[in-house]
């Protein structure tokens, strides 16, 4: 990951906490300008306004006017490239694989630490993904019942994809596993493009943990 800074938008009802997540974040070097939503609607609201975009947007579910499922969906579509971490006290394994599959980035419980804040802000801005190992574990629990149709079965990697696949899992960036596969950065990325397309996933993170459900990839 480079030294550019990231800017961020702290979205989240409760002002108490909000304010204090701005206090916490302005001591973290990686982060640039940082501003604040109450809402989904006034997210969407103040990105549309800013001439430059926001990298990261750090995201509550249960919000008034529109909550943090729907605004997902909003940003999926209108700011594919603005990463999302979601800031929230639900544990429902249901409710984190419904999110991983919606496109979210990252998922972080709002009784953790500022360290592995910080921290889920770097790997989401350098890998694209970050979720606490329990919540690896939740995600995997949320997808137990998932249909024949949406498992590995009928998926069908070439040699070179499972190598990428696996790599990408370890949280090894495009250039880094470029290197060691002796490819260029933008070949990686090509093969990035086709396992998402393959298996139906939204992004890195809906792809890891894909990976791991199907045994694609064992942790």
């Amino acid at each position: 990951m480079s030294d550019q800074k990231v800017d961020i938008v702290v979205t989240d009802d409760h002002k108490l906490f909000r304010k204090g997540m701005v206090g916490l974040l302005d001591d973290f070097e990686i982060v640039g300008d940082i501003y604040e939503a109450g809402n989904g609607i006034e997210l969407l609201e103040l990105i549309g306004k800013l001439n430059k975009k926001p990298e990261l947007v750090l995201l509550d579910i249960n919000m008034p006017e529109m909550d943090g499922v729907k605004v997902t969906g909003c940003l999926r579509k209108d700011y594919p490239d603005i990463r999302i971490l979601i800031l929230s006290m639900e544990e429902a394994p249901q409710l984190v694989a419904h999110l991983v599959s919606e496109g979210v980035n990252g998922y972080l419980l709002k009784s953790a630490e500022p360290d592995e804040l910080e921290l889920a802000i770097k790997k989401v801005m350098k890998n694209d993904f970050y979720f606490s190992g329990s919540l690896s574990g939740a995600v995997l629990q949320g997808f137990k019942n998932v249909s024949p149709k949406d498992t590995a079965v009928n998926i069908k990697l070439t040699k070179r994809e499972s190598q990428v696949l696996k790599l990408i899992c370890e949280e090894l960036t495009a250039t880094e596993i470029g290197e060691k596969l002796g490819l260029s950065a933008r070949t990686i990325e090509g093969h990035k493009y086709n396992l998402l397309f393959k298996t139906s996933t939204k992004n890195i993170a809906g792809l890891v943990i894909f990976a791991i459900k199907n045994n694609l990839y064992k942790i």
